[in-house]
């Protein structure tokens, strides 16, 4: 037993300190999480293949969307649980990306976001057996909650578009190309994701893993939910923070560019600005 024990804490050891630096490294990086200002030109003025090409780059880029999916993936082991798993996903996402976006349907990002951050935040307590040791209860059903998720997602995806002066003729060609590019990067996170998980499971470390692994999406969905509630708040209520509306609103939508700003989005109104 002791000896077993030994070879849990360095194996908990050994994949321990690589999660906790991936962890700080995506935090970091996530809150630039958006749509550049070099593709939101691409959106606005450019075609279907341009459109694909920004919505592969956008998931590969989309540290809240792979954290989610990676949370999806860690115990599924067939390949018919992994295709059920990854098609409510997807058709999930597609519904609400093109169609809200079709209808003009939106909301505040900041609040999609939160709510793309408790899906992360779900997926690790979930995971991590939490339903059951601290509420007694059986998780609700995956496929289930999955769909509802990629709902969200795609939500949150078609806010995001609708910021950008999108063209209204040959639109749906276009948001048809987006989503197919969304399919192609997340097909190429997964099948790294499956790699790194398979070589886990067949390895002593996978129990301390998981418990590592998971609770970094706990930790990486709370950053992320205070993050968006924090910017919605001064998005709603900027003259609490000793800011005008207009420019503490841009000065936002500047963070959300990588580089710190150097560009900012087209066509994008504050809300609230006079």
């Amino acid at each position: 037993m002791v000896k077993t024990n030994n070879l849990t804490m360095k194996a908990s050891a050994r994949c321990g300190l690589p999660m906790v630096a991936l962890c700080c490294l995506v935090v970091s990086a996530a809150w630039g999480h958006g749509v550049h200002g070099e593709h939101a030109k691409v959106l606005a003025f450019e075609g279907p293949l341009s459109y694909f090409r920004v919505g592969a780059v956008h998931m590969l880029t989309g540290y809240d969307h792979l954290l989610f999916l990676f949370g999806v993936m860690f115990f599924l082991t067939s390949f018919t649980a992994v295709v059920a798993g990854i098609t409510a996903f997807t058709i999930g996402h597609s519904i609400t990306l093109i169609g809200a976006t079709l209808l003009g349907l939106k909301a505040n990002y900041y609040l999609i976001d939160a709510v793309i951050a408790i899906s992360v935040i779900y997926k690790g307590f979930e995971n991590l057996d939490g339903f059951r040791r601290w509420f007694g209860i059986n998780a609700p059903n995956m496929l289930g909650m999955v769909f509802a998720f990629g709902l969200i997602h795609g939500f949150g995806l078609a806010t995001r578009l609708q910021e950008f002066g999108l063209p209204r003729d040959g639109l749906v060609p276009r948001l048809l190309a987006f989503n197919a590019g969304i399919e192609i990067g997340q097909i190429t996170a997964l099948v790294a994701m499956t790699t790194v998980l398979t070589l886990f499971r067949t390895s002593q470390a996978f129990v301390p893993f998981t418990v590592i692994a998971n609770t970094a999406l706990l930790i990486v969905g709370t950053g992320l939910f205070l993050h968006q509630v924090h910017g919605y708040q001064h998005n709603a209520y900027p003259d609490e923070f000793g800011f005008g509306t207009a420019s503490h609103t841009l000065d936002h939508l500047k963070n959300d560019i990588p580089g710190g700003g150097s560009e900012r989005p087209l066509d994008v109104a504050p809300e609230g600005a006079k």
